[in-house]
């Protein structure tokens, strides 16, 4: 039964290349406001689920429902953000235009100054959102992506390694800023192989490795079930786990 503040809910996914399930029995629930978390090594199944997920590519088995219940329709593409691993923006927008451009396919209206405010604070300047995106580093690029991705204020936010390029003062203004979403009441669904920044902020994480699902939970009881003080080492040893059995 989905619950009545069910943003995600995923049932007995599978999804195989070639006859070969890549992931296998997966099944979690999201919640609104819930900032949650899958970890994995590369490899492992994390991408291919992100596109199941997203309608990019059709599971072998299983169900993945929406905003207590809807299926990925429309109505619920309407509803979410994604931020992909590989994020390029186009070279002959400016930062700005590329935010514009992103809030305009979600009908957002937004006021220049709102987002001049939201770029500083993740460390990027008005000067540099007027340039264009040829002359920005991967830094820059990855922050102008967040910005067009977190600004929509879809219900459901999608990133896939959000802070990948950041330096650690980035890093620490991003994720004040997915904070500041959750406390909004918007759900984030993020992949990243900073661990220590998952511990940081997320409600709940999951662990994929060889396909399946290892575990569900917060980072908390990870790291009471592995044994670990850190929520790298916890993962280490969850999957390690797996591997002995």
């Amino acid at each position: 039964m989905v619950k009545k503040d069910s943003v995600l809910l995923v049932k007995d996914i599978a999804a195989n290349y070639g006859g070969d399930d890549v992931i296998r029995d997966i099944n979690f629930e999201v919640g609104a406001g819930e900032i949650f978390g899958l970890m994995g090594l590369n490899g492992v199944g994390k991408t291919t689920f992100i596109k199941v997920l997203l309608g990019l590519m059709a599971s072998s088995s299983g169900s993945i429902k929406f905003f207590g219940g809807n299926d990925l329709d429309k109505s619920s593409k309407e509803k979410l953000a994604y931020l992909p691993e590989r994020f390029e923006p186009p070279n002959f927008l400016s930062g700005i235009e590329f935010i514009k451009f992103s809030l305009k396919l979600y009908n957002r209206e937004i006021d220049e100054k709102e987002i001049i405010e939201a770029a500083e604070r993740v460390s990027l300047d008005e000067k540099a959102l007027r340039r264009r995106v040829n002359t920005y580093s991967k830094g820059m690029r990855q922050k102008v992506g967040l910005l067009g991705t977190l600004l929509t204020k879809c219900p459901l936010l999608i990133l896939d390694e959000p802070m990948s390029g950041l330096d650690p003062r980035a890093r620490a203004n991003v994720k004040d800023e997915i904070l500041k979403c959750k406390k909004e009441g918007i759900t984030v669904f993020m992949s990243s192989h900073i661990l220590a920044d998952m511990d940081e902020i997320c409600d709940r994480v999951s662990v994929i490795h060889g396909g399946d699902l290892l575990f569900v939970g917060t980072p908390a009881e990870l790291k009471k079930q592995s044994g670990q003080e850190y929520l790298e080492r916890a993962f280490l040893e969850t999957i390690d786990s797996q591997k002995a059995a």
